[in-house]
């Protein structure tokens, strides 16, 4: 059986990607912020009585010893670890000129710093192992930019570019590492934002709707399968065509 870590495993994205990992037959682990401890408790008993089984683990990945911790005691828990999914993140949007350095220290330290904090400590027995799969979930704002969110377009297309450099250092290892670039999803956090900004986000994206957070999971599933074995350094846009690209 193999093991995923997810970081930021009980948001509305990472919720729906433990979800399908542990129904396709992962040992799936959930990394929670430690401070959310009873909150953490409470969605694993929830999918718990679903019939889902998740472990979590509690850690601060903007902390390379925290982060070192949290993995440490996941291993313990299920095994090395085959798959990680770096889904933590958080916002705090100001226009630029507004910004104050914790607004940004924030962002870039939960986003992208955090890459390099939880995937340091996978590598080393991905490597040794022969196989791996590390899957980044960036978002389409790291491709377009945002108003108001010079933090956040930063962190997210500086996530891309750590996929790309390590996906050459261990391609020949068995090991991919890819992007996932969410648009617009429905999750309690968006669904908590007022109607007609809803409806502005929705009447601009061409399919005319949200994506749905189990969208980002099939996606997270088949890159995490041996069926991808030959994708690596990719970034996969899931927006409906909120942005395109060639």
């Amino acid at each position: 059986m193999k093991t995923v870590l997810v970081t930021g495993g009980n948001g509305g994205i990472g919720s729906a990607i433990c979800r399908d990992m542990a129904e396709n037959g992962y040992s799936v682990v959930a990394a929670y912020y430690s401070d959310e401890k009873e909150q953490a408790r409470a969605w694993q008993r929830s999918l718990q009585e679903q019939g889902v089984d998740v472990e979590i683990v509690g850690g601060d990945v903007t902390d390379y010893e925290s982060a070192k911790g949290m993995v440490d005691e996941a291993v313990m828990k299920v095994g090395p670890i085959d798959v990680l999914v770096n889904c933590a993140g958080i916002t705090r949007d100001a226009t630029f000129r507004k910004m104050v350095p914790d607004q940004w220290n924030e962002v870039i330290n939960t986003n992208l710093d955090s890459v390099y904090n939880v995937t340091h400590q996978v590598i080393n027995g991905m490597l040794e192992r022969g196989f791996g799969r590390i899957i980044n979930i960036a978002s389409v704002n790291g491709q377009k930019g945002q108003f108001g969110q010079t933090n956040y377009s930063a962190a997210k297309a500086g996530l891309h570019g750590f996929t790309m450099a390590l996906a050459q250092e261990t391609a020949r290892k068995g090991i991919t590492v890819n992007t996932v670039s969410p648009g617009y999803i429905s999750t309690p956090m968006t669904q908590a934002m007022p109607v007609e900004v809803l409806d502005a986000i929705v009447g601009s994206v061409p399919v005319g709707r949200m994506g749905e957070p189990e969208e980002i999971a099939h996606t997270v599933l088949w890159l995490a399968s041996e069926k991808s074995a030959y994708v690596t350094g990719a970034n996969i846009p899931i927006n409906g065509g909120l942005f395109m690209a060639a």
